[in-house]
């Protein structure tokens, strides 16, 4: 083994806090490369900012390549306007929900990083048809205490915004913090690269962090066609059951990973997950969906010929607030099943699922000749 590896809880507080918001990864791919780097064979960054960590297996060649692929990008603000008196006026970078950051500290990333919290006209000023409405993003300011002068100085319309946010262990294994939608996933990753350096797998390991999915998939699409996999897990976060949902079957905190059932999902790929959990005691959950996910399973399903593709869901409670949820047990379940199920993927195996995909496979490996 060539590295020990550190504590998942520990793994996740330095993801959580660092910040990456979409188009702008570079902090978050410098830590995740440092996470990665002992466990892999080699590193590479494309052209659009994703980081493939590859760890190269033991099989015949041509090898058989299995792609991870989990976004390291986060939700945000992006600074729109500076207006007298210092304060900005700002848009979103992704989803964001404006219900709940109200009184938010956040970083504003300018010439140096300035801590500044988001305000709004004070409800004693609003009407009563305000006061019955979330704050439009138009409406939202942040006020970081500055001068006009200086903060004319330190910040520009196009910086982003980020959330200052702590990590913090809740009761158990329970954890709260930003960002974890989805840099929950890349620790599961962390946590597939670390069981890998005890088993022998035939595949290539492509383990993928990839950028720009909270604004459009750009990332898993490019990568996904960079690597041409044979297989392709994508590993993001789901809604976990919560006062208010209303989803039949909504995945549980605790229980294991949602393995997806629906048209984003390949039968043969999904069979052969939900049979290595069952082999090794894996805890996972059924998590539907019958047709768009929204996540890098959705693009790299229809890269090229089309890539056999499965999803892996964390639950995770309050997505895009700055206080997510998860439990550390379903990130070690989800890096366990992704370690397992790499080194029992064979030619035979994936030649099992659709015999017609070996031609396209073909093609593509003429392609890159």
């Amino acid at each position: 083994m060539k590295d020990p590896g550190r504590d998942t809880s520990e793994v996740l507080q330095r993801l959580s806090e660092t910040p990456g918001l979409s188009g702008h990864e570079a902090p978050i791919r410098a830590l995740v490369a440092e996470l990665f780097q002992p466990l892999c064979d080699e590193i590479h960054i494309d052209a659009l900012g994703n980081l493939m960590a590859i760890k190269r297996g033991s099989g015949p060649l041509p090898r058989l390549k299995v792609m991870w692929a989990a976004h390291m990008d986060e939700i945000g603000f992006m600074v729109a306007k500076v207006e007298e008196r210092g304060f900005l006026r700002v848009t979103n970078v992704g989803g964001i929900d404006v219900r709940n950051v109200l009184g938010e500290e956040v970083i504003v990333h300018g010439r140096e990083d300035v801590i500044g919290v988001i305000g709004a006209k004070p409800p004693h000023l609003t009407t009563k048809d305000e006061q019955n409405r979330p704050v439009p993003m138009e409406d939202l300011f942040v006020d970081v205490g500055l001068t006009d002068e200086r903060t004319r100085e330190l910040i520009r319309p196009g910086d982003v915004i980020s959330f200052r946010r702590s990590f913090r262990t809740l009761a158990g294994r329970r954890v709260t913090g930003k960002a974890l939608d989805n840099r929950a996933s890349v620790a599961a990753m962390y946590c597939g690269l670390k069981l890998l350096q005890t088993l022998r797998h035939e595949a290539d390991v492509y383990a993928v962090a990839t950028v720009q999915e909270e604004v459009g998939l750009r990332g898993a699409a490019t990568g996904a066609f960079g690597i041409m996999p044979d297989a392709a897990i994508a590993i993001d976060v789901g809604f976990a059951l919560a006062p208010g949902q209303k989803k039949k079957d909504p995945i549980t905190l605790g229980k294991g990973p949602g393995l997806l059932l629906g048209a984003n999902a390949h039968p043969g790929l999904r069979e052969h997950l939900a049979e290595v959990a069952r082999r090794f005691h894996i805890p996972i959950q059924t998590d539907v969906a019958p047709g768009r996910t929204g996540t890098d399973a959705w693009a790299i399903q229809v890269t090229a010929f089309g890539v056999p593709t499965g999803l892996l869901s964390i639950p995770l409670r309050h997505m895009h607030s700055p206080a997510e949820l998860i439990d550390v047990d379903d990130v070690e379940a989800t890096g366990r099943l992704l370690a397992f199920q790499a080194a029992h993927l064979t030619h035979d195996v994936v030649a099992g699922w659709a015999p017609p995909l070996q031609d396209g496979n073909a093609a593509g490996e003429e392609g890159r000749s």
